[in-house]
């Protein structure tokens, strides 16, 4: 393939993969989005496979590496479930970063690459390969954290250091000193000191960074890790000279960082503040939040008595959270709306922006369970109609919930924008205790007059609630 065609075929994908963040933005035309990305990945992959830089020589292992890629991919897509997408999406992010750090390793100790450069154009080229491998080592570091803390094999609980903003700096400015040094180096040797020195410091502040980072800010951190992998593509494609990688890595980057402030402006935080980290704590351990108490009692409710309230109902609001994706109960979800919606009765989805474990977590779980695009409701949407809601239904959300984000100044979570389901005739919450949410925080709602509570597995008593409207 000539230098003209690839470049061709790298604009051709470029457009496609616009096209796809732009299909990506709406459920309706999510499918159509999803398919511009993989043609104009499959025209990038082959355009770079038979582009004039690969050599003949270099077939094989380049057909080895992908029939393995691809098969550990069509093993994931196959075995991973939807409720683990939040830490397979981190643990890909991951897989970016280090990609970005091997590369930049390989290309500064390949010796044709090194000759392609003098004078002012071999320091530009030392900058692209020493920021590439920094902003890759943090993203996979991080994001090897994050999966962690995402899946349950490492503590929600943030892990706060003393003096952890001075080791920040200091870490940064050691970080500045070899760069330095790596730049003013006249050997690939030499180098390689500066180089290490660097990566390691990286990974051990990606591990810092993500490890303070409580429970409450892991969907602000999914996509920042999001970014970062995009930044970390750019940088590789500067070093490769690839316009396609520095396109396509601007274009992640960029999307992640403004899906980043999307979801810091829905809880009411700073990108700053998450990245100091401290907000969040383990679930059911209460939050010294220093303001007022919940007071009054819990009003236990039954499968039958939820499902007689449903059924007297003409307009309803279910409000999903990461508790619905854990005892994976849409499909049943699903089937209740179906069932009252032939009723007659208005059903229609609240979702708070930071609900789930990922931005657009609870829409993905809804897609999936065949639930209409046209009732599902961003929170903006539909905050104004829950008092004229005779039931409001939350399936394992806490925090998105509260009404202290809005009544108690003193709450951690104060001033969060959430669904006002206590607004409604009726508010039902579902959940298996009265444990606290993933921010640590105790929740007034459960105590409010016209709030019930249905203990349980989700997937079980929506089961029951089920087979009781049934009969």
């Amino acid at each position: 393939m000539s230098a003209s065609l690839a470049t061709v075929s790298y604009i051709g994908a470029t457009i496609l993969f616009i096209l796809s963040l732009g299909g990506l933005s709406h459920p309706e035309s999510s499918r159509r989005g999803n398919l511009y990305g993989i043609i104009g990945m499959t025209i990038a992959v082959l355009a770079t496979v038979f582009g004039p830089q690969v050599t003949a020589g270099g077939y094989g292992w380049i057909i080895g590496a992908m029939v393995v890629g691809a098969t550990i991919g069509l093993y994931a897509a196959r075995v991973v479930k939807m409720t683990q997408m939040p830490e397979l999406v981190a643990l890909m992010h991951s897989l970016v970063g280090l990609a970005a750090v091997l590369v930049g390793y390989a290309n500064y100790i390949d010796p044709a690459a090194a000759g392609q450069f003098a004078g002012a154009e071999k320091t530009i080229h030392e900058i692209e390969i020493y920021i590439g491998i920094l902003i890759g080592a943090v993203t996979f570091s991080g994001s090897v954290i994050a999966f962690g803390k995402l899946s349950g094999k490492i503590s929600g609980k943030p892990m706060l250091l003393p003096g952890r903003h001075i080791i920040n700096l200091v870490g940064l400015l050691v970080v500045i000193w070899f760069g330095w040094s790596f730049i003013n180096t006249h050997s690939v040797a030499d180098g390689m000191t500066p180089l290490i020195v660097m990566t390691l410091i990286a990974l051990l502040f990606g591990i810092h960074m993500v490890m303070a980072i409580g429970g409450a800010d892991m969907p602000v951190v999914v996509s920042m890790l999001n970014s970062y992998s995009g930044w970390a593509a750019a940088a590789t494609g500067f070093m490769l000279s690839n316009d396609l990688l520095i396109v396509t890595g601007a274009l992640v980057g960029s999307s992640g960082a403004i899906l980043s402030y999307i979801m810091c402006r829905a809880m009411n935080r700073h990108f700053i503040a998450v990245i100091a980290g401290g907000f969040g704590t383990e679930g059911g351990t209460p939050a010294a939040a220093g303001g007022v108490q919940p007071a009054g009692e819990v009003v236990a409710i039954s499968a039958p008595e939820t499902a007689e309230l449903l059924n007297d109902s003409k307009n309803v609001i279910i409000v999903p959270g990461y508790g619905m994706a854990v005892a994976q109960a849409q499909h049943t979800v699903y089937e209740i709306t179906r069932f009252l919606r032939g009723k007659g009765v208005n059903v229609r989805f609240g979702i708070h922006p930071v609900a789930g474990r990922m931005p657009g977590h609870m829409n993905v779980l809804l897609a999936e369970a065949k639930v209409p695009y046209d009732i599902v409701l961003e929170m903006d949407e539909l905050n104004e109609d829950f008092p004229s809601t005779d039931v409001a239904m939350v399936i394992g959300a806490n925090d998105i919930v509260n009404p202290g984000a809005q009544d108690d100044p003193a709450s951690p979570i104060a001033g969060m924008p959430v669904l006002e389901v206590w607004k409604a005739k009726t508010s039902i919450v579902m959940k298996r205790s009265m444990a606290s949410g993933y921010a640590g925080v105790d929740n007034p709602l459960f105590y409010k007059d016209n709030n019930r509570m249905l203990f349980g597995d989700a997937k079980k008593m929506l089961d029951e609630v089920l087979a009781a409207l049934k009969s």
